[in-house]
């Protein structure tokens, strides 16, 4: 294995860093190399290639192409039943193996460090690894590896949706490309909506996974056992976040946890959404509702635990422009180690007007799941 350092799983490969593989063709997903072909048949793909990308879709791992060859190829992919529709954002061109990944990464809408290389040629690995240090790449040979990272991981219904889920994105983004209008407009038109309340007992291990996985929209990286210990307590609940537009289900897209115990106060040791919802205002939608929410129940200040990171600047540009700003008291909002904690005074209290509070992006409806289910 190459690339990254790895965490501590004993298989070397950390499984919540990793939301995309990208494969290489030649000499990797087959033996042969396509542009050399006789005919216009593509080479067979290796079984044991395939099984591993169905694997890994089934537990919510995506998979991709990068590979220096005749755009061409991707073209006669499609005549092979159930072998184009494996990968989403594929790029397959003579440009370097670096560009192709930063634009896949691009395409999906994920941070370049969440993909992994698998690809046969050392000079391609390495060109990767000087360019994207972020990104680990590994051998063909080292997929069983890979593989068996995952074997123990919990397996939420969102992970089972996921590659169908991006699906439903890549068709999102082309209707996006086509409409008539702003990109405001554009939102309004596909209908989004935000259903938000207390986490039902299935949705646990979801809001545990968006704790590990998330990044740009993640306030303080929260590990899922710290987050399940809190949840647990009194004083604490557990709230997360559905989506859906025109196009169908997000799924759950969301996760905070909030803390009571402070009298007065609301905080939030952690929130969390999936990138896969960046730019469409549910990460705002979300906050503004917690603080709604707050100030309703007569708090006087709420609070967020924030760990800044090189990933989570959308997250800390969102605290502040919802006016939240550092202080001092990290032991009374229930901060964790070196996580600063923001605040802001709720206007009004229970029963009075909303006062400044910031109210969600108008094309995004929101409302509470009990709300929803009436």
């Amino acid at each position: 294995m190459t690339g990254a350092t790895e965490g501590s799983h004993p298989t070397g490969h950390d499984p919540d860093r990793i939301k995309c593989v990208v494969w290489d063709l030649d000499g990797t997903l087959w033996d042969e190399i396509a542009v050399e072909t006789p005919t216009d048949e593509l080479p067979v793909p290796r079984p044991e290639m395939l099984a591993a990308i169905d694997a890994l879709a089934a537990r919510g791992v995506l998979s991709s192409l990068a590979s220096r060859s005749a755009p061409a190829v991707l073209d006669r992919m499609d005549a092979v039943p159930g072998l184009r529709e494996r990968f989403l954002a594929p790029q397959v061109s003579w440009q370097d193996k670096s560009e192709s990944l930063r634009r896949i990464a691009k395409d999906l809408g994920i941070a370049v460090e969440a993909l992994l290389l698998v690809d046969d040629s050392p000079y391609e690995r390495a060109e990767v690894e000087a360019l994207l240090p972020g990104v680990r790449t590994l051998d063909p040979g080292e997929v069983p590896a890979l593989l068996a990272a995952f074997e123990d991981r919990e397996v939420t219904p969102e992970s089972r949706e996921r590659v169908r889920r991006y699906r439903t994105e890549e068709t999102r983004r082309a209707e996006g490309e086509r409409f008539q209008g702003t990109r405001e407009e554009f939102l309004r038109w596909c209908d989004m909506r935000l259903t938000v309340g207390p986490a039902a007992d299935e949705e646990v291990a979801r809001a545990l996974e968006l704790a590990a996985r998330t990044h740009r929209l993640n306030s303080s990286g929260l590990t899922p056992d710290r987050l399940r210990a809190l949840a647990a307590a009194d004083g604490h609940e557990l709230c997360t976040a559905r989506m859906s537009d025109r196009f169908g289900e997000y799924g759950i897209i969301g996760a905070a946890l909030v803390d009571r115990t402070a009298p007065g106060s609301w905080s939030v040791p952690l929130l969390a959404l999936s990138c896969r919802v960046a730019g469409r205002g549910a990460a705002a939608a979300f906050l503004f509702w917690l603080m709604e929410r707050a100030r309703e129940s007569g708090a006087e200040r709420f609070l967020v635990t924030l760990r800044p990171t090189d990933a989570n600047l959308e997250m800390r540009i969102l605290l502040r422009q919802a006016g939240l700003r550092r202080t001092e008291a990290d032991a009374d909002a229930g901060g964790e180690g070196d996580g600063a904690v923001l605040a802001r005074a709720l206007p009004g209290g229970a029963g009075e007007g909303g006062g400044d509070l910031p109210k969600p992006p108008a094309w995004l409806h929101v409302s509470t799941r009990k709300d929803a289910a009436a």
